[in-house]
């Protein structure tokens, strides 16, 4: 099977609109998805950052949605015809899975990240039947299909806008769950944000959704007004951050969840935690990070969440339920783009012109 998709051949180069090849259908576990949309994460455009870690040349994206055209069996749950959002792989059968935590598979960083599963190798060919790197996260889905496990795929309800909820297998997954899900955050409490970006707003809307007291803290007004609109008080800058949150919160936030893996913005947004609070990370740590005398005292908490602690198959739908309510607009953060305007989207997104883009394949487009 022939069809479109965006490579990126090397760390440094544009992606280009090729004809690739998939060489074998669906395995028992396995469906073929026809893609209506793929979000453009920053945890793709890490690839060029990270140069020699990921495998190259490849295709990328991991915010895949679309339909189910063909499936490899009855076991997969699927059927031809199903609207589906896809999400990150896992293996399912480690401890973590076992125990509902598939973002901390023991096998996650080799299934999303560093070549998948070693059968995909060859699967996958460009024009000149070169192979491919076996599936991004295990989908690469900036593509007309994509071949993923059907674990991954999350049904929705094919009255919502497909094209537009790829987004929610991850990004819009990450900050909302790690409100929904880490935080369990109700009303009445109080939660900074530091970055207004994808996932930093995804998560102002979930607080907002739960009834909590939302700070939202960037240094780009355009950002702050969405999460004003959004149910946030915004503050603007950094400066004596510390003092400006308690003065707002009686004391202090009881979490805060950090985007911008700033070690600085990190300690102060610990001092603005209250006794107990919990700080979250998302980012991954490009430097060590010194923690100040005082930061952790009182009960104070520091963690990492990956993917918003959360099993795609329960957070998913009800990010779609809360959207049908009105209570979660996350299209309102989404801009689309034809698949062959990548290189525009991914350079709106480096430059914060837009928050999440969305890249909408034309199946009836002739790539070389």
């Amino acid at each position: 099977m022939q069809f479109g998709a965006a490579v990126l051949r090397s760390y440094e180069s544009r992606f280009a609109l090729e004809k690739v090849t998939l060489n074998a259908g669906p395995a028992a576990d396995e469906i073929l998805v026809r893609i209506a949309g793929c979000g453009m994460c920053r945890t793709d455009l890490a690839v060029r950052r990270s140069a020699g870690r990921s495998p190259l040349p490849a295709v990328l994206g991991h915010e895949g949605a679309g339909v189910v055209v063909e499936t490899g069996g009855p076991d997969t749950r699927l059927s031809v015809g199903d609207h589906v959002v896809l999400s990150f792989d896992s293996c399912g059968h480690c401890r973590a899975c076992i125990n509902g935590s598939p973002a901390y598979c023991g096998s996650f960083a080799e299934l999303n990240l560093f070549g998948g599963r070693k059968e995909n190798a060859g699967r996958f060919t460009d024009a000149a039947g070169n192979p491919l790197a076996p599936r991004w996260f295990g989908q690469s889905s900036f593509a007309e299909y994509a071949m993923v496990p059907a674990r991954n795929a999350v049904r929705v309800d094919p009255a919502l806008p497909v094209e537009l909820l790829g987004p929610l297998g991850c990004g819009f997954l990450t900050g909302a769950g790690a409100v929904l899900n880490t935080f369990r955050a109700g009303p009445g409490d109080a939660i900074a944000v530091l970055g207004a970006g994808a996932v930093g707003l995804s998560a102002v809307m979930a607080a907002t959704a739960a009834g909590a007291v939302t700070i939202a803290v960037d240094q780009h007004p355009e950002r702050l007004a969405m999460a004003e609109r959004f149910g946030a008080i915004a503050l603007y800058g950094t400066a004596d951050l510390p003092d400006r949150i308690k003065q707002l919160t009686d004391g202090g936030v009881r979490y805060a969840l950090d985007t911008t893996a700033s070690p600085r913005l990190i300690n102060d947004t610990l001092r603005a935690l209250r006794p107990t609070g919990h700080l979250g990370l998302v980012a991954r740590l490009p430097t060590t990070l010194p923690l100040e005398p005082g930061t952790l005292d009182r009960g104070r908490k520091l963690s990492h969440i990956c993917e918003g602690d959360a099993v795609p198959g329960l957070l998913i739908p009800r990010l779609t339920a809360l959207w049908q309510a009105g209570r979660f607009p996350f299209d309102q953060l989404i801009r689309t783009y034809p698949l062959e305007e990548i290189n525009e989207a991914e350079h709106d997104c480096q430059t914060g012109r837009v928050v999440k883009p969305v890249l909408i394949p034309r199946t009836e487009k002739e790539y070389p």
